[in-house]
């Protein structure tokens, strides 16, 4: 089976590429398809796949189609390497963990070898688990700011990505590489990646479906550069940056 998305249009190329797909079942395929694909070329060519995982509900279904054939067989479990960008403070069996979501849609499904599985502590104080995973970043990657090989991200209504609030200080820090912050509509803390790290990936993906997105991906995409209201906007990789989408979360956009 060919692992290259499947009925793709690609509109306003430039720094970042945005597929958009019919809907959401295609876009997250095509989602699905890509983690394959640069799981097998990471590990052919440097022996490892690092990937940071995403929470909320646009993954879920992409994450799913991992846990089943082909994908089940075609990647080298063995060496994929799972992280998360973000994750809510609670235990790892929380109805509200990005962790828990991905252990039940695949995690649990496929041969991938426990130490592989790199999950945030959110179960510890906040600042306690950030430092926690900071150590064991380095001690995967080595010192300084970690290079995944693909950063999966979403955007939420008020166009945060991972745990990276609208205004907060956190998006002004160049120093750590996870950091911890407050979701002040629920009260929540959660730990993060921060901007330097998401911007050293040599690929990010920017999954939105549905028509409930279409605004704040137009105003991400084609509204006025506004960071620190929209921190999905800070997001400018090194490497790649593609937005997947589907036609309900693209209608806004220009030619659309």
């Amino acid at each position: 089976m060919s692992t290259q998305p499947t009925s793709a249009e690609v509109v306003h190329p430039g720094a970042s590429r945005i597929e958009v797909y019919a809907d959401a079942q295609a876009a997250s395929r095509a989602s699905a398809e890509s983690f394959a694909r640069h799981a097998v070329e990471a590990v052919r060519s440097r022996g490892r796949f690092s990937v940071a995982l995403s929470g909320g509900s646009a993954p879920e279904q992409s994450y799913q189609m991992l846990g089943d054939e082909p994908f089940r067989s075609m990647i080298p479990w063995e060496g994929v390497h799972l992280f998360w960008g973000d994750d809510r403070c609670v235990t790892p069996g929380h109805p509200r963990s990005n962790f828990r979501m991905a252990n039940a849609a695949f995690i649990t499904r496929v041969p991938i070898p426990p130490r592989n599985v790199h999950r945030m502590p959110g179960e510890l104080p906040p600042r306690e688990g950030a430092a926690r995973y900071a150590a064991e970043l380095e001690a995967f990657f080595g010192p300084g700011v970690p290079r995944f090989d693909l950063v999966h991200l979403g955007i939420g209504p008020d166009g945060h990505t991972a745990s990276l609030f609208p205004f907060d200080d956190l998006l002004r820090d160049a120093e750590r590489t996870v950091g911890w912050s407050l979701h002040r509509p629920l009260g929540e803390w959660r730990l993060t990646l921060t901007v330097p790290v998401l911007n050293t990936a040599r690929r990010v993906e920017m999954l939105a479906l549905g028509a409930g997105k279409a605004s704040i991906v137009r105003s991400a995409l084609e509204g006025p550069i506004d960071p620190y209201r929209i921190p999905a906007q800070l997001v400018r990789p090194a490497g790649e940056m593609v937005w997947i989408l589907d036609r309900g979360a693209a209608k806004e956009l220009t030619g659309g």
